[in-house]
């Protein structure tokens, strides 16, 4: 990209399962020479969550706020520049989705003192796209632990998504409609998507680029 201006010291890239989050976080990384941060895994509770076993819900959700957190904390004097292919507070954006009351209540005394130690990235990029591009998506990838995750599951995180960032306002947010292009295969809307990128956003703004 070029130096047009200066770049945010650190970038979030946010979006539903396979809306292609971290293959951009990767490009800007390497473009920007800055370091990434990659989405904790291997959440050991995973896997028993999306078969829909009992109780799994909780276990899994707390997994992730915690692996966020710890990767996070010490974030807050950086110096060189960070891609993170997460924003913390999508955390929370699942626990609404899947936690009961009684558990979301315990869980957010937990969120409220983690989120207070973690820094707010000073742009976030949300990568959204439409649930049938989301299954498409997910059954070309063809991931084992994915192919359990139903439609309507789907569908609710898309929803959720779009509600979360439609109310945002934590630092400036370019909106990426992804559900015509496919900047992870195909080097034209990667580079027309860069290109946006080589230019400032203030508060929220969207690119809808052709497909």
């Amino acid at each position: 990209m070029a130096n047009l201006f200066e770049q945010p010291r650190f970038i979030a890239v946010e979006g539903p399962i396979r809306a292609g989050k971290s293959s951009l976080a990767q490009v800007l990384a390497d473009t920007l020479h800055a370091r990434r941060l990659v989405e904790p895994e291997n959440n050991p509770f995973l896997d028993r969550f999306y078969r829909g076993d009992p109780g799994m819900a909780f276990p899994t959700q707390m997994w992730f706020l915690t692996e966020r957190y710890e990767q996070q904390r010490d974030l807050q004097d950086f110096t060189a520049p960070i891609v993170a292919d997460y924003l913390f507070e999508k955390d929370k954006i699942f626990a609404y989705i899947n936690l009961s009351d009684a558990e979301l209540d315990l869980y957010n005394r937990y969120y409220q003192m983690f989120r207070a130690e973690v820094p707010t990235p000073e742009l976030v990029i949300y990568l959204q796209a439409s649930p049938d591009a989301l299954k498409q998506r997910i059954r070309r990838k063809g991931v084992p632990g994915e192919r359990t995750i139903s439609e309507k599951y789907i569908e609710q995180v898309a929803a959720a998504y779009e509600h979360f960032f439609f109310h945002y306002s934590g630092s400036d947010l370019l909106v990426v409609n992804t559900s015509d292009i496919d900047f992870v295969n195909n080097n034209h809307d990667l580079q027309l998507l860069l290109k946006r990128l080589s230019e400032p956003v203030h508060g929220t703004q969207y690119f809808l680029p052709l497909g």
